[in-house]
């Protein structure tokens, strides 16, 4: 799980604090205590254990998934060993891979890493495009060219994804004059995020006391970013953030709301972030199905219900993981299988059930603990539906080595600084100087 001060590290943050969707059992973080350097073997029992390298609250243990397949395989033990944060997880990946030593039989790899390790390590991986029962299309033609070599090797198998929708406050929406059916919200700002900021324009004018429209500059500019095919790298792997159009109008647009006080000044998952939530200060977040968990983990018991779902000016996907097989794994053949079992649709539905981690498997979607899926802080609304229509229409994304690196220098030493008084043009110069800097290093 990742704790660095990104956009898509923060999804693994909230994962772990989330309360899970449907039923609502509260699904922590594991102890950072994992030890990413043991190797599988046989035990007392004769039965073949796998493990599985993982980062944050995967959830499959908390799913049941790990019991169940040891139920349909007698043979066979599930450990897995977790690293709470992705920024302490993935170094280590790398060390293992560079090496090609110490690698569980399974090891996770978000998706802000699944560019570098697809051109970097795709060679130390089984190809699970072969592996018996897979097929390319069971999943999201995106989520599958995320995890391929251009020859067609898939390096890793999609587990989870993240649909943005916006999710909203009823109560704060009617007392400032906005509809609140979420075919009317979706209305407001359907195709274009400018059309977000207006109704934010709309809000302020009503606005109750100490609330504003939006909880941060960071994650509507994340949300922006995400919408896009191209943001920070081209096809080629060319860096481009500063030259291409769509990454300076979103950061634009991100400053307009920040000068006409529309967001928060906060960094989401900071604790002073989560007392925004607690004391009801925002009206709409950018929402993947996780974030309705973290609302619900950080929320007064009074806010269950005031929420409702609508759908994003226009569909982009924040988070996601895939797991992959280490050719140097002591159990190669049954690590395949497993993955193939873990990340088929029955199985991520199940997740989904449990974990609020939205299925990149289409095949998920008609089944009853999707389209069935409700969530205390939203009451009726249609989650399941509402999430699935959003993934149908998320741009293939060209995905860089230091996106991370790139999106953070954006938030975190721009937009923010707009909060703070900083002009447009001042946070632009100061993010894109500390991004060149520590892209050079």
């Amino acid at each position: 799980m990742r704790a660095a001060r990104t956009t898509t590290a923060r999804r693994a943050l909230a994962i772990a604090a989330v309360a899970s969707l449907g039923a609502g059992l509260l699904a922590g973080c594991a102890d950072d205590g994992g030890d990413d350097s043991s190797s599988s073997s046989g035990d007392s029992s004769g039965k073949t254990t796998i493990t599985l390298g993982l980062f944050g609250t995967q959830g499959f243990k908390e799913a049941g998934l790990y019991k169940e397949y040891e139920k349909l395989n007698p043979d066979i033990k599930i450990e897995e060993n977790v690293t709470e944060r992705n920024e302490n997880y993935y170094p280590a990946l790398v060390n293992h891979l560079t090496t090609n030593s110490g690698l569980q039989d399974v090891q996770a790899i978000e998706v802000g890493n699944i560019a570098e390790v697809v051109n970097t390590q795709a060679d130390k991986f089984v190809d699970m495009s072969k592996v018996e029962g897979v097929k390319k299309e069971n999943w999201l033609d995106w989520k599958w060219q995320q995890g391929a070599t251009k020859d067609g090797q898939a390096v890793g198998l999609g587990t989870d994804i993240g649909p943005m929708a916006i999710c909203y406050r009823k109560d704060l929406f009617e007392k400032a004059g906005l509809p609140t059916d979420r075919e009317e919200v979706g209305k407001l700002w359907a195709g274009d995020w400018s059309k977000l900021v207006d109704a934010g324009e709309d809000y302020k004018k009503k606005a109750p006391s100490g609330t504003t429209f939006m909880d941060s500059p960071g994650g509507l500019l994340n949300a922006i970013l995400s919408s896009e095919s191209e943001k920070f790298y081209d096809a080629s792997g060319k860096v481009v953030y500063k030259d291409n159009p769509a990454v300076k109008a979103a950061f634009d647009l991100t400053a307009k709301a920040a000068e006409e006080g529309l967001v928060q000044s906060q960094t989401q998952f900071q604790p002073a972030w989560d007392q925004t939530i607690a004391n009801s200060k925002f009206a709409s977040v950018v929402c993947p199905p996780w974030m309705l968990g973290y609302l619900k983990g950080k929320s007064q018991p009074d806010a269950a219900g005031k929420w409702d779902v609508a759908a994003a000016p226009k569909s982009g996907n924040w988070g996601g993981t895939f797991l992959g097989v280490p050719k140097s794994g002591k159990h190669v053949e049954e690590a395949q299988k497993l993955v193939a079992w873990l990340t088929a649709p029955e199985q991520q539905a199940k997740l989904f059930a449990v974990q609020g981690s939205f299925p990149s498997a289409p095949g998920a979607y008609k089944l009853p603990q999707v389209t069935g899926a409700k969530n205390s802080m939203t009451g009726d609304a249609p989650i399941g539906d509402i999430f699935a229509k959003a993934a149908a229409d998320i741009p293939a994304q060209v995905i860089g080595p230091k996106d991370q690196i790139i999106q953070q220098g954006l938030t975190d030493n721009g937009v923010v600084l707009v909060t703070q008084g900083k002009s447009a043009k001042e946070a632009w110069e100061t993010a894109t100087k500390t991004i060149d800097n520590n892209l050079d290093q």
